[in-house]
């Protein structure tokens, strides 16, 4: 081998070494979140996919979670129902979200979900909030005041369309 190979090879080498050390792979969390999402789709092979099933899911995800944030959840559950009734609530990666033709819509994850520093309210893709060439798709939550309430509610009929 010449010493350009055996160079070349050295720096592959160690190249790999570098980019295996930095990867470790999907957090606890978030295996934990994948395993909660291929129980739902199973779930959801084997169930009637009615509201109550919905209500049930969502409320059993916001138990779950820790104080202030089970808070946040049980308010934004009641704030989206109220908004846009013909969201269906399901729960989506182990968070409550809200479903239009069986596509999330808008979804609420706690920050202990993933060791946030704070929740987060947030809209997919087939939420109708498109603004000009840029628009948020969501929103950090420390507490819910009545100004984020209003503008959440607002945000949300908008989305449903």
């Amino acid at each position: 081998m010449s010493q350009t190979a055996k160079k070349s090879a050295g720096k592959s080498a160690k190249i790999t070494a570098a980019t295996s050390k930095k990867s470790e792979g999907f957090t606890a969390e978030e295996r934990a979140a994948m395993k909660e999402r291929a129980q739902e789709l199973k779930a959801e092979a084997r169930m009637n996919k009615s509201r109550e099933e919905g209500e049930r899911a969502i409320l059993a995800a916001i138990a779950k979670m820790k104080e202030p944030d089970r808070a946040m959840a049980k308010r934004l559950h009641a704030l989206v129902s109220a908004s846009a009734p013909e969201l269906m609530p399901k729960t989506w990666y182990g968070m409550p979200a809200y479903t239009k033709d069986e596509k999330v819509v808008c979804f609420f994850k706690d920050a202990g979900k993933f060791g946030d520093r704070y929740a987060t309210f947030g809209f997919n893709d087939k939420a109708a909030l498109d603004d000009g060439a840029m628009w948020p798709t969501s929103y950090a939550l420390k507490e819910l005041t009545a100004a984020g309430e209003a503008k959440i509610s607002a945000l949300v009929k908008k989305a449903a369309g």
